[in-house]
């Protein structure tokens, strides 16, 4: 490993001085959990290494006066899966980064950082583009608000410019009679996802009012199965429209032959594992 000067900023504006002051030569810990490996394997070497666990009070979920919440920089993984407020809002949420990993990963690991870490198998990245996520960019030129499904733009890479860092992660509120479910499937429970995804469902007077389905490791980025949504949308939504819309979301993944799945398999799971999401994001919705 390349060795490089540690910083532990006080402050949030501290960090963001040294990352414009250093930039291009200066790297965010958040979790490490990612960046560790990636400094040992020389994938990059940065001369600073800023430590955001050092601030105080950036491990926050906090529900927001429209009825959302808003989560900090800092927020572990286990800390998101263990939230009253986000199993009550957010299931699918909760599912997802409980499933991150390892225990002594959950309680290391952020999920801000699975999202800037950009795998295109990032288990916490579904359920937010499902819920309509934001996030917060901030540098010392202030801040900007991008919707999720723009921040990644291709393996390991997202629209944060080196001086930027993802501040927060904004969840708008759920409407009534909304219910989510995340799916996964793996080697073993430990592996990386062959393929992972979640359902978010609205219902009004027992019509799906807006459907919302989002695919982990089956494209070069984490990705909305659009036209399987619009299949749902107005609809009374019967078993065989989940089907029909399962069998569109694997006709819209992307995936690859590699060593842990070939691009037919996963494309079988998309359809398989998008109907029983589909099916428990609806009996959710329905027990609302």
């Amino acid at each position: 490993m390349k060795e490089f000067e540690y910083l532990a900023p006080k402050t949030l504006q501290q960090a963001l001085e040294w990352l414009n002051s250093y930039r291009g030569r200066a790297r965010i810990l958040a979790g490490g959990t990612d960046l560790y490996l990636r400094l040992r394997k020389r994938v990059f070497g940065p001369d600073y290494v800023i430590d955001l666990k050092r601030v105080p009070g950036l491990d926050y979920i906090t529900p927001n006066r429209g009825g959302g919440v808003q989560i900090g920089p800092t927020a572990l993984q286990d800390e998101v899966a263990r939230s009253e407020v986000i199993q009550q809002l957010y299931p699918a949420l909760a599912e997802a980064a409980s499933w991150v990993g390892s225990v002594q990963t959950r309680n290391r690991a952020t999920v801000v950082g699975n999202l800037c870490n950009a795998s295109p198998a990032a288990d916490t990245a579904p359920a937010l583009l499902s819920y309509g996520a934001q996030v917060k960019i901030a540098s010392v030129s202030g801040e900007r608000v991008v919707p999720l499904e723009e921040f990644f733009t291709g393996p390991g890479r997202t629209v944060l410019q080196d001086n930027e860092l993802v501040a927060e992660i904004i969840l708008p509120a759920p409407h009534p009679r909304t219910g989510g479910a995340f799916f996964r499937r793996t080697r073993t429970a430990m592996d990386i996802a062959v393929v992972c995804g979640a359902a978010v469902l609205n219902l009004t007077n027992g019509t799906c009012q807006s459907a919302r389905i989002s695919l982990g490791a089956v494209a070069p980025t984490p990705l909305r199965a659009t036209r399987a949504e619009g299949v749902l949308q107005g609809q009374m939504l019967t078993d065989a429209l989940i089907q029909e819309a399962s069998r569109i979301a694997s006709e819209e993944a992307r995936p690859i032959d590699d060593v842990r799945s070939s691009a037919e398999y996963r494309r079988e799971m998309v359809r398989v594992l998008t109907q029983r999401g589909l099916r428990q994001a609806l009996e959710r919705a329905q027990a609302r």
